[in-house]
């Protein structure tokens, strides 16, 4: 397997898509019910923790950058074969493959018990995975321009639902933010680390960076695609603290959702019946990236077509979807996703910077001494 990757110009995409790539892998059914967990560990000062990850995010995504910058053209998958071998690197590889793959499980089964909830109580699991199966399948089957073309369209179209969050900030009461200041060190922490599940996407660099061209301006459109995600989560959370009370925020399963129930249009009586159907155009860039990642890595590490492996892992979706059925299930494997991701997406990173510098390092001596 080669280390470095040769892209061919009608595969590259320009340098300012990574911020439609960073905020659709990211933005996703994750912030719907964000707020009830940050507001569990951290309360009042949930904004607080909220901007505590999203500076340590700032920390893994340079680490990221400069681990990739260390080579010509290479990503993760090759990366990890160069570190560690080509057995170990392989596993390694294979590791991301499958938490692409649970990742990918855990927002089609969230967002379909979402429409289940609030929409068709009456529609199987099944047909609603084969749905959005049918567009994720028909995005990557176009190949790595249709699939970031998918994310700016979704995030042009998907922005103004924010917009009309304007009924519940009208009704917000300034004493639920008080007291302020009060959570402790390890509550902040610990609320931070509630947004795990949210902020789960920023792997996504380490596969799609060889795509880019003119890596040297590639900082700008990261960082700023982090800054939209943690003001998505940041100005949510403050709007439902704001709007529930400390009990009613508690007990809210998707309290982002439920904030538009109070949206009322003349032509409309249940505002949020449009808004869970529109809100597959925020999770849809989320689904296709991480299947586009999963098959990608399939074809890289085993030279299996990505085509073939779309296919298999659709239908492997689909076979795992008909036995998870109930709501807990379903939140165990979030929370599962949620641990395992962080590990791989929010420490790794930290742990294999030092690794490759040295690695290079030691390379740099061998090939001095030799010359």
């Amino acid at each position: 397997m080669d280390i470095n990757l040769n892209i061919k110009p009608g595969l590259r995409i320009r340098t300012f898509y990574l911020f439609f790539i960073i905020v659709g892998a990211q933005v996703g059914v994750g912030v719907l019910g964000v707020p009830r967990y940050i507001f569990e560990e951290a309360r009042q000062d949930s904004w607080i923790s909220i901007l505590i990850a999203f500076v340590y995010m700032a920390i893994v995504a340079s680490a990221m950058l400069i681990i990739l910058n260390q080579y010509k053209n290479a990503d993760i998958f090759g990366i990890q074969v160069d570190i560690f071998g080509k057995w170990v690197g392989k596993l390694l590889g294979t590791i991301y493959i499958i938490f692409f793959t649970a990742e990918l499980l855990s927002v089609i089964l969230t967002y379909t018990q979402v429409v289940q909830v609030f929409l068709y109580p009456t529609m199987s699991s099944l047909t609603m995975g084969v749905l959005l199966m049918i567009l994720i399948v028909y995005s990557v089957l176009g190949g790595i321009r249709v699939v970031v073309g998918v994310a700016f369209l979704c995030i042009l179209i998907a922005p103004w639902i924010f917009i009309l969050l304007y009924d519940p900030i009208s009704r917000i009461e300034m004493s639920h933010y008080l007291p302020m200041f009060q959570a402790s060190a390890t509550e902040l922490l610990k609320g931070a680390k509630a947004t795990v599940y949210t902020f789960l996407g920023l792997e996504i660099l380490f596969i799609i960076y060889p795509f880019v061209d003119n890596k040297k301006k590639a900082k700008r459109p990261i960082f700023l695609g982090l800054v939209i995600s943690a003001l998505h989560v940041l100005i949510t959370t403050i709007i439902a603290i704001g709007y529930y009370s400390s009990y009613g925020l508690s007990i809210m399963q998707w309290p982002v959702l439920a904030l538009f129930k109070s949206v009322t249009l003349p032509f409309l009586e249940r505002f949020d019946y449009l808004v869970v159907a529109q809100w597959m155009m925020v999770a849809l860039p989320t689904m296709v990236f991480l299947m586009w990642a999963a098959t990608y890595g399939v074809k890289r590490l085993y030279g299996i077509s990505q085509k073939k492996a779309l296919y298999s892992i659709a239908i492997l979706q689909l076979i795992t979807i008909t036995f998870i059925q109930t709501d807990n299930t379903i939140q165990k494997v979030t929370n599962i996703v949620a641990k395992v991701g962080f590990w791989i997406v929010f420490v790794y990173p930290i742990v294999l910077l030092p690794v490759v510098l040295l690695k290079k390092k030691l390379q740099k001596h061998k090939g001095s001494a030799n010359s």
